[in-house]
């Protein structure tokens, strides 16, 4: 039997993608990477840039204890419609600066543009909330480096380090 590690969810904001404009191509990415690392994949949903519905869609995730990481695509650049990182800040509990700071670092690595996300990582209850940039290649590339330290993380946020250890090898 395989272990699932944790629930997540992920939410896209995208203007063109919730009018179905533009095909989401970067949750499908997410969505892979996570249940390759063996995360059950709860939720996925897409949003227009509002700071509001975003915030909402967050904190009801949260506080419903729906999944033990969110994932948010998009909305984290310099457009003035991108407001995933305030939305994420107006309803977190806690910021995680090192995944933020982690991401970026990495990212400048590939190209100088890293520089440019505003993505932020916080918690709100038991939940992990990454923003992570909406470009495929990046969610890709990020979600590549994080995965790897993101479950001893969260082994710690949702108290639940024993469950799979065995399985992980940390036994």
């Amino acid at each position: 039997m395989r272990c699932i590690l944790y629930r997540a969810a992920i939410l896209t904001a995208s203007d063109k993608g919730a009018e179905g404009l533009r095909e989401d191509v970067s949750s499908m990415v997410a969505k892979a990477l996570l249940e390759a690392a063996g995360y059950a994949v709860v939720s996925m949903q897409i949003l227009p840039d509002e700071r509001a519905a975003l915030a909402a869609y967050m904190a009801n995730i949260c506080d419903t204890n729906q999944a033990d990481l969110l994932i948010t695509t998009g909305g984290t650049g310099l457009s003035p419609r991108d407001w995933t990182p305030e939305a994420t800040l107006d309803i977190a509990q806690r910021q995680v600066y090192g995944i933020s700071e982690a991401m970026r670092a990495y990212s400048m690595t590939v190209t100088p543009r890293g520089m440019l996300s505003r993505g932020v990582s916080v918690i709100r209850e038991k939940t992990l909330i990454v923003n992570l940039p909406g470009s495929p290649k990046a969610v890709k590339e990020n979600l590549t480096y994080l995965l790897p330290t993101l479950a001893h993380g969260l082994d710690i946020l949702t108290e639940q380090a024993k469950e799979c250890a065995t399985e992980r090898g940390k036994a």
